[in-house]
């Protein structure tokens, strides 16, 4: 195991049916091929010594002897090889003739044998092999525990994998021999990715295909790997006359820190009288090695077709509303105010609040729009603004701020000419002041625009931007909030609203806090300061949702954003990360309601609970260990 990964793979290779020494030298060479790519665990299929559909000859004392020679073959070849190999065959067990699965590692050989036999339709195999008995055995692989169960075990109401998961086991091997017709792959391939999310584990699947006989029914090849509900690889069906291979690195560490985070898995393993093999190896990194068979997601929040684009932002949208609309409800319906910059997070806001209006049947213009020009706006800004509030029929207030700000300015005695947190500051709150001062003479509430990538880095203004009386986006990222806007833009009919929408998405991110350039551009982008949301979000993603710590953050990114950043950038901004998420803690601690979209959240009733003056040195120290083993 590789910094918390383990290489598995699931084989399918052409075989012939009752043609031990064709398969045997079949299994050896995907095998030595999987060596060359340093796989931890390789299965093949129910039966993969003989072939499945061997019928009667079953009975054949020489086919079984011939099982155990090959057997014998693969056990001898595992003393040279690293590959730990799991087939599967017929074995003599006193009286009985067993359906098992041999696990062989190191030239030791260990079996488990099939429980659920089918004596049904097309199935018979009550009629050669007995039914084993339901173990928790589970083995020690490569520094992680592994369980066996075989094809139909995995259709049974209670399949021995929930069991061996309760007991301890992190990944689940299965060898199969499913045949093919309407339907049956798309619930099967349902099952597989719902019982390793169900089990909180990996689960590697294989299932016999091309070789298998087709007097009755046809076998095409199935070879999947799967963790926690994802799958990770499978094969094409369609290219049944191949070896059929799939390699995947499985995060073992991910697994780990889902069961613990997850109370109900121990609870259920104790309510069902099962005793939890506790015993786990501490994960050690290496920075420079990165899982070759795993895709590493740089944007992990965003859904990775189109297709599941939409549904998750229709998704999100309607939580968003349907929490706006709960509480109006609940606090009589008062009227919205919201302010708006032209920038993602107010036009985001501003668009959930529209929804709720027509929910409610209640006219748009009791969504109060403020636009607060100040020193830092620019004309882009302003009229996306303008634009937006206008085509969407809200009622519209401008109100500028810089005359105010700067009496301020006089009252404090701060030099205009001196940008610095002061001067950025004054307006943000002036801003708040107005809003809530609106919010009192229309009898309405402040609507939050801050999103969760904000209030993890502290980018707000304490009881600046930074409060409100309800924030809807702050449980989305920066990076999906420009989807859910696109996602609006996409179904309006009005071409100047989609027009004004998609430049938000376009405009640079900026608080325009500070002047904007000789040309009247935006000057002051906050990704020059926080760094890149995309990275940001990353870290902040993988911290909240695994824990995990600076090493392994860093080996993720290095895969993720390969040729987009490198290494000095990486650490640069992950150390900023840790510092500013740390320190900025007493901003989150009052954080006002708003409702959860996604498993990540840092609201501080319910989802994120940390001390205002907790520490970074360990994460920090950690970042500038790898920073010399990669910079130097």
């Amino acid at each position: 195991m590789k910094s918390g990964f383990i290489r598995v793979a699931s084989a399918a290779p052409q075989h012939k049916v009752a043609d031990v020494d064709f398969n045997v030298k079949k299994i050896l060479a995907v095998v030595h091929e999987l060596e060359k790519e340093e796989v931890d665990i390789c299965v093949f299929p129910e039966l993969s010594i003989t072939g499945y559909t061997c019928g009667d000859l079953f009975h054949s004392s020489r086919l079984i002897d011939a099982a155990e020679t090959g057997l014998e073959a693969i056990r001898k070849a595992s003393e040279s090889v690293s590959v730990a190999i799991i087939v599967g065959l017929p074995r003599r067990a006193g009286s009985a003739l067993m359906n098992s699965a041999a696990i062989v590692q190191s030239g030791q050989v260990e079996f488990v044998d099939k429980i659920y036999l089918p004596n049904y339709n097309e199935f018979y195999e009550k009629r050669w092999f007995a039914s084993g008995v339901v173990s928790d055995r589970i083995f020690e692989c490569k520094g992680v525990k592994i369980g066996v169960e075989l094809c139909e075990d995995l259709w049974s109401p209670i399949p021995p994998s929930s069991l061996l998961a309760l007991k301890g086991a992190e990944i689940i091997f299965n060898l199969s021999a499913s045949d093919d017709h309407i339907g049956k792959y798309n619930y099967l391939h349902s099952l597989i990715s719902q019982q390793s999310a169900r089990c909180i584990s990996g689960y590697v699947y294989s299932s016999a295909g091309g070789g298998e006989s087709t007097t009755d029914l046809v076998f095409l090849p199935k070879t999947i790997v799967a963790e926690n509900g994802t799958i990770l690889a499978q094969n094409d069906r369609k290219d049944f006359l191949s070896d059929n291979i799939v390699i995947a690195d499985i995060d073992i560490e991910a697994v780990r820190h889902d069961r613990i985070h997850n109370t109900t898995f121990h609870d259920c393993a104790v309510n069902n009288g099962v005793v939890p093999d506790s015993s786990v190896g501490r994960v050690t990194y290496d920075v420079r090695e990165l899982p070759k068979f795993r895709y590493v997601d740089p944007q992990p929040f965003v859904p990775p077709t189109d297709a599941l684009m939409a549904q998750r932002c229709e998704e999100i949208l309607t939580i968003q509303e349907a929490g706006l609309s709960s509480r109006l409800i609940a606090i009589g319906n008062p009227k919205i105010v919201v302010g708006i910059s032209g920038g993602l997070d107010s036009t985001q806001a501003l668009l959930v609040a529209t929804l709720s209006m027509k929910r409610l049947n209640r006219p748009m213009t009791d969504i109060i729009a403020v636009t607060m020009p100040g020193f830092g706006t620019t004309n882009r800004t302003y009229d996306n603004a303008m634009t937006l509030m206008k085509r969407l029929g809200v009622t519209i207030r401008e109100i500028p701020i810089s005359q105010a700000v700067m009496q301020h300015f006089e009252d404090i005695g701060h030099n205009p000419d001196s940008h610095d947190v002061t001067y950025e500051n004054s307006q943000a709150r002036e801003r708040t002041q107005i809003l809530m001062d609106v919010a009192n003479q229309v009898g309405g509430i402040v609507l939050g625009t801050g999103d969760l990538s904000e209030l993890a880095l502290g980018w707000a203004t304490y009881n600046g931007d930074h409060m409100s009386m309800y924030g809807v986006n702050a449980s989305v990222p920066k990076t999906l909030i420009k989807y859910l806007v696109r996602h609006f833009a996409n179904e309006v009919d009005d071409k100047e609203l989609r027009k004004a929408l998609l430049d938000v998405i376009d405009t640079p991110i900026s608080p325009e806090l500070t002047p904007a350039d000789s040309e009247g551009n935006i000057a002051q982008k906050t990704e020059s300061f926080v760094g890149p949301y995309e990275l940001n979000d990353f870290f902040l993603y993988y911290m909240l949702r695994y824990g995990y710590t600076p090493a392994k953050t860093v080996i993720l990114a290095r895969k993720a954003f390969a040729g987009v950043y490198d290494d000095s950038e990486i650490l640069k901004w992950l150390k900023l990360f840790y510092r500013r998420f740390f320190s900025q803690q007493f901003k989150r601690s009052c954080l006002p309601d708003g409702p959860k979209v996604g498993s990540v959240c840092l609201s501080p009733r319910g989802d994120w609970r940390m001390p205002s003056d907790a520490s970074s040195r360990l994460w920090i120290k950690e970042v500038e260990e790898i920073e010399r083993m990669l910079l130097n």
